[in-house]
């Protein structure tokens, strides 16, 4: 879960409580239960999102940008000025600042006067800019619920991958101990006591290879969540994704990537402004009171300076066409990364969907074949027409029927995660517009 704040600048400090206390009542669940009974994987996701620094950078860099808005439409700050004029060198008044009626100590003030379409641009140019930051936020939280989601997968199928694994090597120990039995009786031969040791070796083997890998998955979804190495519940995602049947208007509000990409439009068109708008000089005004000697009257003086803007063509209007250009630059990159993604989500759903389908037809088709081959193997050799290998291999191609559907499934998992975390939760989104 994420926030996403929008409030008026001046109430900002209400924004942030309000932030906090939604941060508090998302993230306040106790996670005591999931290590006991499994992390589920919306436990796993919120606990990411809690403790991310990734997102918390992203969001200071929205709170450091709003600062700097609050202050875009402002007007620069006054100058005071002090001098004195007309100061004699030389003769017998020289360096007196009273003798001579020409000499005054001045003091003044002056402002230089921002037009009121020149700060309103520059108001809305920041905004624009504050949006991009949200969205770069928007794309942390997006890749840590993505990447939390993946873990979490890795973790339950590397579960499922072991518990398979240490189920054969159970098994292949109980076979040697019955086939040295079988030996001891005359039987069985060597061969079959040989066999036997050699199947308990590679189901050794296998089950510390994937409890090194389940290790390896824990400690990579640790890195999300910032919790130590959890075993997570044991329910398999429903591998149903919303995402392929978004509009795109849609997409542009809750995909990170085309949010991003229509929003640099917006900000180069925000650019193009203030660049017409600045094209335009600014007046300052200028009001200074003189002192003079006790003999002579003071005096009031008072003035404006505007800027003369010469070669507007080279200067001015090289400005505007580089910000217009930008902006052509913005809208094509828009349309690039509109097709990159409904190439991808269309490319990623179309997998899922394959996987999905060849899941089915293996658990319909080659798994019990597999199973009833097992189970033939073992008839045979309990009635005296099969020999011990064959067991042993039956038992052996349907273990790898068993992984390879298993190894699909993680593979369909990882296909939806990606497809299906790669955009933001509409419901905070909503919740985040309206505070």
């Amino acid at each position: 879960m994420f926030l996403r704040i929008y409030a008026p600048l001046n109430h900002q400090s209400r924004t942030l409580c309000r932030m906090s206390v939604l941060l508090a009542l998302a993230f306040g669940t106790p996670f005591v239960h999931a290590q006991s009974n499994g992390l589920t994987i919306n436990e796993a996701i919120q606990l990411s999102l809690q403790r991310s620094s990734l997102t918390k950078a992203a969001n200071a860099s929205v709170l450091a940008s709003r600062e700097s808005a609050a202050k875009a439409d402002q007007l620069p700050d006054p100058m005071l000025k002090v001098g004195i004029d007309n100061l004699p060198v030389t003769g017998s008044d020289r360096y007196s600042t009273t003798s001579d009626f020409m000499t005054m100590r001045r003091v003044g003030i002056e402002q230089q006067w921002v037009s009121s379409d020149k700060r309103v641009a520059r108001s809305e140019r920041a905004q624009r800019a504050v949006e991009m930051e949200e969205s770069t936020y928007l794309e942390s939280v997006a890749k840590v619920r993505e990447e939390t989601a993946k873990a979490w997968v890795n973790v339950l199928y590397g579960q499922r991958t072991l518990a398979l694994v240490s189920g054969m090597e159970k098994e292949a120990s109980d076979d040697l101990i019955a086939v040295n039995a079988a030996h001891r009786g005359a039987k069985a031969n060597a061969s079959d006591v040989m066999q036997a040791q050699l199947s308990l070796s590679q189901a050794q083997d296998a089950s510390s290879k994937n409890i090194q890998d389940l290790r390896n998955a824990r400690l990579a979804l640790s890195r999300w969540t910032g919790m130590p190495a959890a075993i997570v519940s044991d329910e398999s995602p429903k591998l149903i994704s919303h995402v392929p049947g978004l509009p795109i208007d849609e997409l542009e509000k809750y995909h990170p990537m085309l949010l991003t990409a229509r929003r640099a439009i917006n900000l180069a068109d925000a650019d193009s402004t203030v660049a017409t708008r600045e094209s335009n000089p600014d007046w300052s005004v200028e009001a200074a009171y003189s002192q003079r000697g006790s003999q002579y009257s003071n005096m009031v003086s008072f003035g404006i300076s505007i800027p003369l803007p010469v070669n507007r063509a080279q200067k001015q209007n090289r400005d505007i066409a580089e910000k217009s250009a930008l902006g052509t630059k913005a809208r094509m990159q828009y349309e690039e990364a509109l097709r990159d993604l409904q190439t991808d989500i269309e490319s990623q759903s179309s997998t899922l969907e394959s996987l999905k389908e060849r899941i089915q037809q293996l658990n319909a088709q080659l798994l019990p074949a597999a199973s009833q081959q097992a189970e033939l193997a073992t008839a045979a050799y309990r009635s005296g027409e099969g020999s011990l290998s064959a067991v042993f291999n039956a038992k052996k191609m349907l273990l790898e029927r068993r992984l390879q559907i298993v190894e699909l499934e993680r593979e369909a998992a990882l296909t939806w995660a990606a497809l299906e975390y790669q955009v933001v939760p509409h419901d905070t989104v909503s919740v985040g517009e309206t505070k």
